[in-house]
């Protein structure tokens, strides 16, 4: 019999145990919610350490904190990456992301398929600092090799984009990135490490909304940052903030120092310690019990969503139906690869009627919420265009996938006939 010590622990081992153990002063097995904004040193010399970064440890919660450092490791086990980072939101990881890699003037590519919030916020927000996006359509690889230029610093996609159910050729896009020389960021929110692991197909980063289905449950919000351990920051200079001396730090150089997640700790302690957007504690624990049944959830997901789908297709109400666990949808061959598991629970679909179809299902629908969200064990259901895509013009409402007739669902845990139903209430009433 093969030593137990021997074996890589599975997806659902790893979603349970990774980065927890008993606590050592109480025995509690349940990671404890470390509710507090600072922590003791043992001397003078252990606190120079540890601002130093000579030494791991605790300091102040909003650069690190016990639970919270649980549910990074966690994450970063799931996703096969080196070290994580848990933030306050998905956008906070974002804008920590960029910010250790941009500088005033700089650029990225980014997909044009992605979560209206996100377009927004690179299109907009992201002037602030004068970083500056340029879109690349997902469909066409060839065009995140010319919207690069010598600016270049990132490129940045969605596994599975928001709302629209694109399935992103992340393989063929890190060769783009490689070429270029810069790090491909990666958004796995909607597939979650459970349906696809981009830093197997080129990922260097991964960026999750915890609030979505890692967490799962509709009761926190929070973001993470995984170095996937694989980009060479010092390469060409390119990247200072890890490669050049950090003066804040006597001089060192956080390549240098702490190699393959190097950029997970140039987070923590130049982004997140300056810049302040520290997940609480509460939320982290919240989220870590919730990852606890990942594997069961999104396959729960998978298989509900799978069912309505197929179902919405055949019905006279509906233009079509964008999910790519249909076969007849033209991202099925890029699910199968990278989503072999199930395509995600969140998709969309085209009313005959329109924009006003559209709100008058929303309106009625009984077990489905109309709220701005996804990956709750409820069932949810949005019109992109009236709400979260409401600040897009039309053309980019179209680009992102949220035309007048679309309708987002995020499909729950709850018995696929009784979503089915509500549903057909709804498409009557409309």
């Amino acid at each position: 019999m093969a030593d137990q010590t021997d074996r890589t622990p599975g997806f659902a081992t790893l979603a349970i145990h990774a980065g927890a153990q008993p606590d050592p002063t109480t025995g509690a097995r349940a990671t404890p919610i470390y509710q507090t904004t600072s922590f003791v040193f043992d001397d003078v010399d252990h606190a120079a350490s540890l601002f130093g970064l000579q030494t791991f440890g605790n300091i102040y919660t909003r650069i690190g904190n016990p639970t919270s450092a649980v549910l990074e490791e966690r994450v970063a086990a799931l996703e096969g990456g080196t070290a994580g980072l848990a933030v306050a939101s998905g956008h906070a990881a974002q804008v920590i992301v960029m910010h250790n890699l941009m500088t005033a003037g700089d650029e990225f590519v980014a997909s044009k398929k992605l979560y209206g919030g996100s377009i927004n916020q690179f299109n907009h927000a992201y002037k602030n600092f004068n970083w500056n996006v340029v879109w690349a359509d997902p469909e066409d690889i060839a065009s995140f090799e010319r919207a690069v230029s010598p600016k270049t610093k990132a490129i940045f996609v969605e596994s599975i984009a928001n709302p629209g159910g694109v399935i992103t050729d992340i393989e063929a896009v890190s060769k783009v990135a490689r070429k270029a020389g810069v790090p491909l960021i990666v958004d796995n929110t909607l597939a979650s490490p459970y349906l696809c692991k981009p830093i197997d197909y080129g990922a260097d980063v991964v960026v999750h909304s915890l609030t979505k289905f890692l967490g799962g449950h509709g009761n926190s919000i929070g973001g993470m940052i995984v170095d996937g351990g694989t980009f060479n920051w010092s390469r060409e200079g390119r990247y200072p903030m890890l490669s050049e001396p950090r003066p804040e730090y006597q001089g060192i150089v956080l390549h240098e120092t702490f190699g393959n997640f190097a950029f997970a700790i140039a987070c923590r302690v130049l982004g997140l310690r300056d810049l302040g957007p520290a997940i609480s504690p509460f939320n982290s624990f919240l989220i870590l019990t919730g990852i606890e049944t990942l594997p069961l959830r999104m396959q729960r997901h998978c298989d509900n969503t799978q069912a309505v789908a197929e179902w919405l297709a055949k019905q006279p109400q509906v233009a079509w139906v964008s999910y790519p666990g249909l076969p007849g949808d033209k991202y099925h061959a890029l699910a199968k690869k990278y989503c072999p598991k199930g395509a995600g629970a969140v998709f969309t679909f085209g009313l005959r009627g329109g924009y006003d179809a559209g709100v008058k299902l929303v309106s009625n629908v009984k077990l489905f919420s109309h709220l701005a969200n996804i990956g709750d064990t409820r069932s949810l259901i949005i019109h992109p265009a009236s709400t979260t895509h409401r600040q897009l013009s039309d053309a980019q409402k179209v680009q992102a996938g949220a035309g007048p007739d679309v309708v987002r669902l995020s499909i729950g845990l709850e018995d696929k006939e009784d979503i089915i139903a509500d549903l057909q209430d709804g498409l009557t009433a409309a």
